[in-house]
C-alpha cells in the first residue's frame, strides 16, 4: 500500500513511512465500521510514532449477506482463496440480479494523537459477486468482484483502470484534493 500511495500523492512533499518500519505493531480492529477501526489505526500510529498518520480500513459488503464479511473481510477466512470460495459458498443459491456488493474504503488523516477532528475519506465502489473468479490481477476479492460498467471483475482492470475507479482510488483523490487545497496545513 504504500508504493501505491507514494505515486498516488507524489506531486505532494510528503514521504509515507510504514508503521513497521517504526517498529508499530497493529492494533486491534475492535470497531464496529471502517471509519471507527481507521481512526482507531491512525490513532494507534500517531500515539507511539508522535508523527502525523494516514490509515486505511476498507472491506466487501454483500448486500444478500446482510453486510458481510464487512469489517470482518480480511480474517473471513485464512487466506485470499479460502475467503473466495468461502463467499462464494454462501452465495450459492443466491441470484444473480441479488449479488450486488460494494467495496468501501475508509482513509483517516490525524495530525497528532489527540488531534479532535479527523480527516476522513470514504470511497465505494459498487458491483456484483460472480459466480467464479476471473482474472489476475488485483487481490482480495478482486476476482468474483464484477464491474457492470466495464464488463470485468476487478482482476480483470489493468492497475490503472483500478486505481481510477476503485473505492481505494475514490477516497486516496478525495485525500489528495484536501490536501492540495490546504498545503499550508501543519502537515509535516
Amino acid at each position: 500500500k504504500i508504493a501505491e500511495f507514494e505515486a498516488f500523492f507524489k506531486e505532494i512533499p510528503i514521504e509515507w513511512i510504514p508503521q513497521s518500519q517504526l517498529s508499530i505493531p497493529d492494533v486491534a480492529e475492535t470497531g464496529a465500521t471502517f471509519i471507527e477501526n481507521a481512526i482507531l489505526k491512525a490513532r494507534h500510529a500517531t500515539t507511539l510514532s508522535g508523527l502525523p498518520a494516514v490509515a486505511d480500513d476498507s472491506g466487501l459488503v454483500v448486500d444478500a449477506l446482510d453486510g458481510n464479511p464487512g469489517v470482518f473481510s480480511s480474517r473471513y477466512a485464512k487466506n485470499d482463496a479460502e475467503r473466495i470460495q468461502k463467499l462464494l459458498h454462501e452465495l450459492k443459491n443466491v441470484p444473480e440480479k441479488e449479488r450486488n456488493a460494494c467495496y468501501h474504503s475508509v482513509l483517516v488523516l490525524l495530525e497528532h494523537e489527540n488531534d479532535p477532528v479527523p480527516v476522513i475519506c470514504h470511497g465505494i465502489w459498487e458491483g456484483k459477486i460472480t459466480n467464479e473468479p476471473r482474472g489476475k490481477n488485483g487481490f482480495g476479492y478482486d476476482p468474483i468482484f464484477y464491474v457492470p460498467t466495464h464488463h470485468k471483475t476487478a482482476a480483470e482492470l489493468t492497475t490503472t483502470e483500478k486505481n481510477r475507479i476503485s473505492h481505494r482510488g475514490q477516497s486516496m483523490q478525495q485525500l489528495l484534493d484536501l490536501l492540495n487545497n490546504d498545503l499550508d496545513a501543519p502537515i509535516e
